[in-house]
């Protein structure tokens, strides 16, 4: 009896620790909490089961090296760039038209990663009237942010949005062969008239202008702010770290009689070195390597400091910028696009220019940053890649850091006996009133060393068949005007810009008439109204006229872009599109016979 009593005992207690175990794995299984790298939260029970098979938006292009490896590995079929083997459930992808793939969170019901970009609205241009409005005034644009920005969308298989594609910084983002500038200008003056690819009752002039290139040797010193964002919306590969390899590269190409101070800003700002020499590089490069990314986003405290100090180092003769390196996701203080550029106008007066530079993706404020750039005498760009980077802020340096002309105003006086109509391509954020031409308090943009800028009008000639809205007048009939009948002039460029330090501004005017017109286009002009056409199919204008992709494809085919490696990748760029539109073809234009 005592034995069989032992023996139940021991089966008890065998059964218990039979439990207890069989719990305790249940309950570590229970509690066990998996990291999301997405997020940052936890992940716990029955939630971790789907990690091993579904990633996130942001968990996929982790496994992105770099922009070159997410081309060459975008898969053909759907489009999505990337995932590198990696298996993605099928409703968790959604495919558009096009083959292109967006993964999907079904708890969000769109992207895994809410999208808060955020762009001016553009108003497009639309034809005129020569005889209503003879004058198109408007600033000069040498941003390249546009182009950079939708080559990344483009790349990572995102959707363009329409109002990212500003026609003017996508054309200004390459180099044209334009002729120097004589002896005692900034820049020089350059014409092509052809007939337009997309609108058979157009022509295309070109308008070129090519600033005078500056020997590094022979550049003023520098005096140079780097006033960085460190908050927490730059805590991702693409923003910081990519910011601190593009300003080391920038370090490297400074000398002794340069200053450098840096100032970041991210709950707060803070002077992280000030009135460095330009050849202290390792004292400058590896402040900017032990920054690291935390905090909200007070950018108008950074900026106030960043001009403090620009003013403090002030050179008299000397480059004083400021370049401002940020997201545009400012979230303390000044915060908005208006206060923001009331305070640039404000810091401007002080003769420091500025130049921003945009990083990174889904959160990017570009109107913003652009909106600064305009309005602090200076430039923005976008930077996507180390080689966007170089191309910036060492091939042209120059244009980037030294200006040769300030406000440069441009206004084309039309002949109404020869041009019934025209259309300016792009620069709807830049247009001026014809006031403001002759108006040297108004602010207009800025020319660097080396840079070039374009401009394309669509001419209606006066025997065009395409019709032009007209609003007839009493006193200002083509009969009643002076002057026009025996003149064959079809317009009349003017132009007025500043030294850098003056500000009382000059006049230069070339006249334009049939004479300038070839039947074969010149290799600028085919190349700028190619961008241009490109640019209207992602913006779907309404003056894109018979634009396909494989008429672009067949207008580069004429030139040689293969010893310019921007050109050469536009080529690859459009490739891209007429892949996933192949059919592509637009109807001839409301209007157009």
């Amino acid at each position: 009896m005592k034995k069989k009593k032992n023996y139940f005992i021991h089966l008890f207690l065998v059964l218990i620790l039979i439990v207890i175990s069989i719990t305790g794995c249940s309950g570590k299984k229970a509690n066990m909490e998996i990291p999301d790298s997405a997020t940052g939260t936890n992940v716990s029970g029955g939630q971790a089961n789907s990690v091993n098979t579904v990633l996130s938006e942001s968990q996929v292009q982790n496994q992105v090296m770099d922009s070159s490896a997410v081309r060459d590995k975008a898969d053909s079929n759907t489009g999505i760039a990337g995932t590198d083997g990696i298996a993605v459930e099928e409703d968790k992808v959604q495919v558009d038209e096009y083959g292109m793939g967006t993964l999907l969170d079904k708890e969000n019901n769109g992207l895994g990663n809410y999208n808060t970009e955020e762009y001016k609205a553009i108003v497009e241009n639309d034809f005129v009237s020569v005889l209503n409005n003879p004058l198109s005034t408007f600033s000069v644009d040498v941003d390249t942010a546009s182009y950079s920005n939708i080559r990344r969308m483009i790349y990572e298989n995102q959707p363009v949005e329409p109002d990212a594609v500003r026609l003017e910084e996508m054309i200004n983002y390459f180099k044209y062969d334009y002729k120097e500038p004589e002896s005692g200008n900034p820049f020089s003056v350059n014409t092509e008239l052809s007939d337009c690819p997309w609108n058979e009752n157009a022509k295309l002039l070109l308008i070129g202008l090519k600033a005078k290139d500056i020997d590094r040797k022979e550049c003023p010193s520098s005096n140079i702010v780097f006033l960085l964002d460190v908050s927490g919306s730059m805590d991702e590969a693409n923003k910081l770290p990519l910011m601190q390899k593009a300003f080391v590269m920038l370090t490297e190409n400074l000398n002794e009689n340069d200053r450098i101070s840096i100032v970041t800003y991210a709950g707060e700002e803070r002077v992280v070195l000030e009135g460095a020499r330009g050849d202290e590089t390792m004292k400058i490069s590896s402040a900017i390597e032990d920054l690291t990314a935390g905090g909200s986003t007070a950018g108008s405290a950074g900026i106030e400091k960043a001009y403090e100090l620009a003013e403090a180092y002030y050179i008299k003769g000397g480059n004083n910028r400021v370049i401002l390196a940020t997201d545009g996701d400012l979230n303390v203080g000044i915060t908005s696009e208006g206060a923001l550029t009331r305070l640039i106008e404000e810091k401007r007066e002080n003769g420091v220019f500025l130049s921003v530079l945009g990083f990174g993706t889904e959160n990017i404020k570009d109107n913003k940053m652009e909106a600064l750039a305009d309005n602090g005498n200076g430039n923005y760009s976008y930077i996507d890649s180390l080689l966007e980077a170089k191309k910036v802020l060492v091939e042209e340096m120059g244009g980037t850091l030294f200006t040769v002309a300030k406000d440069v105003k441009l206004q084309v006086e039309f002949n109404p006996e020869q041009i019934k109509g025209y259309r300016l391509i792009g620069y709807e954020n830049r247009l001026l009133n014809t006031e403001d031409f002759e108006d040297d308090t108004k602010d207009a943009g800025e020319i660097g060393a080396g840079h070039r800028v374009t401009a394309l009008y669509e001419l209606l000639t006066a025997d065009s068949r395409q019709d032009i809205p007209e609003t007839e007048l009493k006193y200002q009939t083509k009969e009643q005007l002076p002057g026009f009948a025996n003149s064959k002039e079809w317009l009349t460029i003017n132009i007025r810009y500043k030294d850098p330090d003056k500000n009382k501004s000059k006049l230069m005017s070339v006249s334009v008439d049939a004479g300038i017109y070839t039947k074969s286009m010149p290799d600028n002009l085919t190349f700028a109204s190619s961008v241009a056409s490109f640019g209207m199919l992602l913006r779907d204008s309404k003056w894109k006229g018979t634009s396909s992709y494989d008429m672009i494809l067949d207008n580069l085919s004429r030139i040689n872009t293969e010893r310019d490696e921007y050109k050469d990748e536009f080529v690859s760029l459009v490739k891209k599109m007429e892949r996933f539109n192949p059919d592509y073809m637009h109807p001839n234009v409301d209007g157009i016979e």
